[in-house]
């Protein structure tokens, strides 16, 4: 299969993993993010990570977006089903996320809210359009991959006039969060790690391109690499990557040329930028408050926005205290390093965000890793 299988060639990976010990300095350490959550699954699922030099460390990120979700933007749509009684559309990860009192979306649901997975914004506008007489909300998350079906569906429904129809919007912004992550002072509080590079999003570059990444990689002096979620486009960024770091360069390169150029998909960014516009701030799970960081629905479309349309205000909510998803979406611990993880919380009962999603690092840990963790213990002779 074209642009699959020979990105899963075993003796390829061996290669490339040859070119790395060859080039990797063994009197430095290397540590890079790996922004999205594909790429965290990837490097779980194919032992990449075993392949890797001793002194490469891959650092999991907040590249994961019902992970970053915050418990307080969960209850707002639990409100909007359980109170005002609307019918609540959303994609099937972010049923399950925590939020509080006990309660997620799939939990309200049982309590009687008429809360609805879909596969796409196109599904909540049908349901809209089916069901006349109830208020049906879009719960939209996701990063820039899945923000332009939003607002065609917003453009679709403004075009049919369905007064009935509107959006709760979580869309958030990569460039923000990465910059938020290198330059924050709130950031360093939590904890922080240090970095020398970032493995770019696929799916995101392939909407915005390449140059958004520009700025802070001159800025900031770090060098980022666009990757495919194939094992062999993460091994070969993670070597682009240490060449860069050996030649002290820090430039924005891009490994997943067959689908992501310079400038990205500008349809796609025409009907965004007619949409939506930034938001000041918004908050993100375990980076707090990221300012320029997320988007929200043009004056222009208001009748649209279930957050102007509804008496539904944001509160900030904390996280469990048992639950570390905040440190390991900004990479200072691991999965392995909660104490509740793969006991108390599995993908079956998740306490944290991490481990419901399928891009969560808990989960793809529990799924691919978790048994790496245990202690190979000899038998006595």
């Amino acid at each position: 299969m074209k642009y699959i299988d020979e990105f899963r060639d075993g003796a390829l990976a061996r290669k490339v993993a040859e070119r790395l010990q060859d080039e990797a300095d063994p009197q430095r350490s290397y540590s890079f993010m790996e922004f999205c959550g594909g790429h965290t699954h990837a490097i779980s699922r194919y032992g990449i990570a075993e392949l890797l030099p001793a002194q490469v460390r891959m650092v999991h990120g907040p590249g994961c977006p019902v992970c970053v979700l915050p418990i307080g933007r969960i209850d707002m749509a639990i409100r909007l089903a359980l109170e005002h009684g609307a019918i609540v559309c959303t994609y099937g990860d972010t049923l399950r996320v925590p939020a509080s009192d006990g309660l997620s979306l799939m939990k309200a649901k049982a309590r009687g809210g008429d809360i609805r997975m879909v596969y796409s914004a196109a599904d909540a506008l049908t349901i809209a359009e089916h069901n006349p007489g109830r208020e049906v909300v879009f719960f939209a998350i996701g990063f820039e991959t899945t923000t332009p079906p939003t607002a065609l569906v917003i453009e679709q429904a403004a075009a049919r006039q369905l007064d009935n129809f509107s959006v709760l919007c979580c869309h958030v912004l990569t460039p923000a969060a990465i910059t938020h992550i290198l330059q924050s002072p709130e950031v360093a509080q939590y904890g922080s790690v240090p970095l020398d590079g970032f493995v770019g999003p696929a799916h995101v570059s392939i909407v915005i391109g390449s140059a958004p990444y520009e700025p802070f990689a001159e800025a900031y002096r770090k060098p980022v690499v666009i990757a495919g979620f194939e094992p062999l486009d993460v091994m070969q960024a993670i070597l682009m990557l240490v060449r860069q770091v050996n030649q002290g360069r820090a430039v924005v390169e891009n490994e997943f040329t067959r689908a992501v150029d310079r400038h990205g998909n500008r349809h796609a960014q025409a009907v965004v930028e007619r949409v939506f516009e930034t938001r000041e701030q918004f908050e993100w799970r375990g980076l707090g408050e990221v300012p320029q960081s997320a988007l929200r629905i043009r004056p222009a479309y208001s009748k649209f926005d279930a957050e102007r349309r509804f008496d539904v205000p944001y509160r900030s909510v904390a996280d469990n205290k048992a639950c570390e998803c905040g440190a390991i979406l900004r990479g200072v611990k691991k999965p392995s390093d909660c104490k509740i993880f793969g006991t108390v919380c599995t993908p079956e009962n998740p306490v944290g965000s991490c481990m419901v999603s399928s891009e969560g690092a808990c989960a793809a840990h529990y799924s691919y890793g978790r048994f790496r963790d245990i202690a190979i213990v000899s038998e006595p002779a």
